[in-house]
């Protein structure tokens, strides 16, 4: 279940994107658009047909020049949350890695909608779930009853969800990913570049008991999105091989992500999700 305290204190944080936006909707974020915003930009030349009442009076005071002011009219930020819920993001206790993925995604939502932004949430596994933007807590209490009465299942399909859900992203938006990404890295770097140049946050959520895997003996390890059943002494060697093995993955994706200019975060279930926030929003 989702633990919805944490949100209070989340609201020291803001969202903060690199990349002007513009929409229909007037929200906290700055646009390329000009217009009569709350944010001062420079001053040009009185021309003639210009809005009388945009002249500085003051610079006219000390130069004798018509100068008028422009501003950045300030526009929404759509903010886009896609949470992996295949079979493996059950994984974990006491709180499960989709429980965990569900915190963050709901904190983004509420910080959107702190910033008066449009947010709009969707799950993927082998099918995509889309949900219409909002904005106010009716949405954001919508999604949390969603999501904690969904049930992961099947396995992760990230590109055939991107491939779908691209055509749902208009102006230049923030887009927060979410998933445990223990697939294909070549998969993860194709749907990045499918997602085109937006603000993204890839950010891959792991139990610590996979992450460092803290198992001693004899297991059966079934595969939670195949059922396919291993049995396996669990030692000192297969450890190390396994740690090398998830630290070259993971180095893979973040590597993938520096070269588009994308941030990744890698965050542990066993960390209240409030500090990761320090990490996603850093």
């Amino acid at each position: 279940m989702i633990d919805s305290s944490f949100l209070d204190q989340l609201k020291k944080f803001s969202l903060v994107i690199n990349k002007r936006v513009t929409s229909s909707f007037k929200g906290q974020r700055k646009s390329i658009a000009l217009g009569k915003g709350m944010t001062f930009k420079d001053h040009r030349i009185y021309a003639r047909g210009d809005d009388f009442r945009s002249i500085d009076w003051k610079v006219f005071a000390r130069t004798d020049d018509l100068y008028i002011k422009n501003f950045e009219e300030e526009r929404s930020l759509n903010v886009h949350i896609l949470m992996d819920a295949s079979n493996s993001m059950k994984f974990g206790k006491p709180i499960s890695k989709f429980d965990y993925a569900s915190m963050i995604g709901v904190g983004m939502a509420y910080l959107a909608m702190r910033g008066n932004e449009k947010f709009q949430f969707s799950t993927f596994s082998d099918n995509l779930e889309v949900f219409q933007p909002k904005r106010g807590m009716s949405q954001l209490a919508s999604m949390i009853d969603y999501l904690n009465n969904l049930k992961t299942k099947g396995s992760s399909n990230l590109l055939e969800a991107v491939v779908h859900y691209k055509r749902l992203i208009g102006s230049k938006s923030m887009i927060v990913l979410t998933s445990d990404f223990l697939f294909d890295t070549d998969e993860i770097k194709e749907a990045i570049i499918r997602l085109g140049k937006h603000q993204i946050k890839v950010i891959q959520v792991l139990d610590p008991v996979e992450k460092d895997l803290s198992l001693n003996g004899d297991f059966n390890l079934r595969d939670s999105e195949t059922d396919a059943v291993m049995r396996t002494f669990i030692g000192q060697n297969l450890k190390s091989r396994y740690q090398k093995l998830l630290n070259d993955h993971s180095a893979k994706i973040q590597e993938a992500c520096d070269s588009l200019g994308v941030e990744f975060i890698q965050v542990t279930t066993d960390v209240p999700v409030f500090e990761n926030f320090y990490k996603i929003l850093g």
